[in-house]
């Protein structure tokens, strides 16, 4: 059995080395590094990809957090809502413009922000949400949109983990994750269901006045240049990252449909096991069919109860399986974030959780002998 890798790059790179290695190489040649026509075409191709009217590359996933919260013109003191289980840098971007962050609780079963948390959190001075897509799987974004319309807030999409995922509306229609509120921001990291090979980013919108001020925010406030017309930050898609970007592209849906059959097997592993609750799909997939899409399973986590959460994970990597804990403190738990405005009662869940789940690998390369082992390991230590 071949090496267990949490993210296997490499083996993933073997199968798209023949496209990748010369699409690099034209760039080097060329030697168009910033904001050269390798970037145009990814951001034409993950536009068409998307079905969104405007894709605005940067230089990561945080940055595209924040130049969405500057484009829409947020101003300090305002308050942002967002979930308080996910990783610091959607709040750590609301602190950086002054805003201020609202944390509230999240669903025991989908890990997503909660609706009901959200309504609680708005006052007078609330001006966006940030529903964060966690694991690959969208938020309820149906509601969180109606709640928007009737407070007049803005949508800000984290999309950093659930790019290639589709959202079911209640009349049946599908639109991809991130393209649903005002505006949404996903990050290409390397581990990513789209991963770069270094830091890149990127903001959509189908908002053409939205798009031209965020085109300009990310290239330090320019629309000609030394003209500065906004203030801006440095924030681009180096040529390099957008040719891998573009040559893994076609590949997206397949590396998360991999991720998809990953996931069946270990679930079906796990089926019927008190101790092990496996992850839940959205209401509007309850199934996971052939044809589903609604979750890309950026991360497979699973929640366990009556067991020592920390010495399974210890186990587990003596064993040579490498596994995470996305989170281990909450976020108002955090030094950083932490605020007397907070309430514990109101993190029930996020406590909760923090304490119970544990992610396992998933990625495009695994095999079946490699989950057949993950998944005999984890059982064994579970059952005794």
């Amino acid at each position: 059995m071949k090496k267990i890798q949490m993210v296997d790059l490499k083996g993933q790179y073997s199968g798209i080395k023949d496209v990748v290695n010369p699409s690099i190489q034209e760039v080097i040649e060329t030697t168009a590094f910033i904001n050269g026509p390798k970037v145009h075409e990814f951001q034409k191709n993950l536009e068409e990809y998307l079905g969104v009217k405007h894709v605005i590359p940067c230089a990561n996933g945080t940055d595209a957090l924040q130049i969405a919260m500057m484009g829409l013109g947020l101003k300090p003191g305002d308050e942002v809502i967002t979930a308080d289980f996910t990783f610091a840098a959607t709040v750590e971007v609301i602190a950086l413009l002054n805003l201020t962050p609202v944390l509230v609780d999240v669903n025991e079963d989908d890990f997503n922000i909660n609706i009901q948390a959200v309504k609680n959190a708005i006052t007078p001075r609330t001006k966006a949400i940030v529903p964060v897509h966690l694991f690959g799987q969208c938020a309820n974004m149906e509601a969180i949109m109606d709640i928007a319309k009737e407070h007049d807030l803005f949508v800000i999409e984290d999309n950093a983990q659930a790019i290639g995922a589709n959202y079911t509306f209640e009349n049946g229609k599908k639109v991809k994750a991130g393209t649903i509120g005002d505006i949404g921001a996903t990050s290409f990291f390397p581990s990513k269901n789209l991963g770069c090979y270094g830091d890149g980013g990127a903001i959509f919108t189908n908002n053409d006045e939205l798009a031209k001020t965020v085109r300009g925010i990310v290239n330090h406030g320019m629309y000609v240049r030394y003209h500065h017309d906004v203030v801006g930050v440095n924030s681009r898609l180096d040529s390099i990252q957008a040719a891998v970007l573009d040559a893994k592209l076609p590949n997206l849906d397949s590396y998360n449909k991999a991720r998809q059959n990953a996931a069946k097997k270990y679930n079906a592993a796990f089926a019927g096991n008190e101790k092990i609750i496996i992850p839940i799909i959205s209401k509007s997939c309850e199934v996971m069919c052939d044809n589903c899409d609604c979750h890309v399973f950026h991360q497979y986590t699973l929640k366990v109860k009556a067991v020592d959460r920390d010495a399974l994970a210890a186990h587990l990597n003596e064993k040579g399986i490498p596994c995470g804990v996305y989170y281990p403190i909450p976020l108002h738990k955090q030094k950083a974030y932490a605020d007397d405005r907070y309430n514990e009662a109101d993190f029930e869940v996020t406590n909760r959780l923090v304490k119970e789940v544990i992610s396992l690998p998933m990625h495009t390369e695994l095999d079946n002998e490699q989950i057949e082992y993950i998944t005999s390991t984890v059982l064994k230590f579970v059952n005794g």
